[in-house]
């Protein structure tokens, strides 16, 4: 009587099933955790946008040598502080052209005040061309190649952002400096979050003594002022150091003291759910500490790193370039978007050349661009926001 209740039992759930299947009226989704991430994230148009503009920065910093025209590295006195190059489509003459041209700029002196100015020698046209032969590279550090996006015949130039005090492309170096800017901040930023998350879970988990001590660590660190030690530890890193080891060392620098309130943040995480019934449950079915821990507790904290570590990118960033424009920061042979800013420090430089801080707005994409991602994976990655 008992196996026939429960076969009935059974078709009648099994019919159930077999209805809301076919009505549509299914309510559990069958999506896995991250399938359901990844819906939530693409809901959000402005995370979209934040994770278009990394790509972009990405991509331009990775194939630098790509879409540059001219060799970033090369030095050329007659170019110095070239103006941005239009790129047009009509000449002198009102002609119109499908391809685009640039005239070679030529210094000259104006002639009311007898200023010394760039102007545009329209003699000849040198149209620009696209996946042109150039100066050799290695893509990725080790596939050689010679074509690049776009370029003149020899003899014009396209410095579409102008030049350095040293005549070198400032397009070409921004890119290349990108490669240098975002993968430091993201070393350290993983840094500070493998640091403060580790130390954040174990002192939630543990409590008593090892709490104390560790919060009690994480109160000095915090007392500590973060730029003046930044700038101290900065100033007596030798420049003569293998350019590998002083990025480390910078990078280890930035995330000193980052990593704090990400300890905070998770602990108080791990406190409020150390106790639930999901806990208690692992625990008496004979879980260990570091499984109830990274399987378990560390997940439920996964938006709160998220967060942290969005915010931790963009103020690394800031804080690098700053130091680098104090001369603090990376050095050549390094080149980072701070560094390049150097050239701005001076008022009558900037005011005769106002191109040269055009670096400032590649570090202005990639603030913006790293907090509109994490506003969207925090949102995304959020265990009870509605699906």
């Amino acid at each position: 009587m008992t196996v026939s209740h429960q076969t009935s039992a059974a078709q009648a759930d099994s019919a159930l099933a077999e209805a809301l299947d076919v009505h549509g009226g299914r309510q559990e989704s069958s999506e896995t955790y991250f399938q359901l991430v990844s819906r939530r994230f693409m809901r959000s148009r402005i995370s979209l946008l934040g994770g278009l503009m990394i790509l972009m920065l990405a991509i331009l910093s990775i194939f630098s040598d790509f879409f540059s025209p001219t060799d970033p590295t090369e030095i050329d006195m007659q170019a110095t502080f070239t103006p941005p190059q239009k790129v047009r489509f009509t000449n002198v003459e009102g002609g119109f052209s499908l391809r685009p041209f640039t005239y070679l700029q030529v210094y000259d002196f104006h002639p009311e005040t007898l200023e010394p100015v760039w102007v545009d020698d329209e003699s000849r046209e040198y149209p620009v061309k696209f996946f042109v032969k150039g100066w050799e590279y290695k893509v990725l550090g080790f596939i050689p190649m010679d074509r690049h996006l776009y370029g003149v015949e020899d003899g014009g130039t396209v410095y579409i952002l102008g030049t350095d005090k040293l005549g070198r492309d400032l397009f070409g170096r921004m890119c290349q400096a990108g490669r240098i800017s975002l993968a430091l901040s993201l070393f350290a930023g993983l840094i500070s979050i493998a640091v403060g998350s580790v130390l954040g879970v174990i002192s939630g988990y543990y409590m008593g003594w090892i709490d104390g001590l560790l919060q009690r660590f994480v109160e000095v660190v915090q007392s500590i002022p973060a730029l003046p030690l930044w700038m101290a530890l900065a100033s007596v890193v030798p420049i003569t150091w293998d350019p590998l080891l002083v990025f480390v060392i910078m990078a280890s620098i930035f995330a000193l003291i980052g990593w704090t309130v990400l300890a905070r943040e998770v602990r108080g995480k791990v406190l409020a759910f150390r106790e639930t019934d999901f806990i208690l449950a692992a625990k008496e079915m004979g879980a260990s500490d570091l499984r109830v821990i990274f399987r378990h507790l560390y997940p439920h904290a996964l938006s709160h790193v998220i967060v942290v570590l969005t915010l931790q990118i963009p103020q690394i960033i800031l804080a690098e370039a700053f130091l680098s424009f104090l001369g603090l920061g990376i050095q050549e042979p390094l080149i980072s978007w701070g560094y390049l800013m150097r050239d701005s420090n001076s008022l009558e430089t900037l005011g005769v050349n106002p191109w040269i801080l055009s670096p400032a707005a590649f570090i202005v994409i990639a603030v913006l661009g790293f907090n509109f991602l994490g506003d969207g994976l925090r949102d995304a990655a959020d265990p009870y926001a509605t699906a």
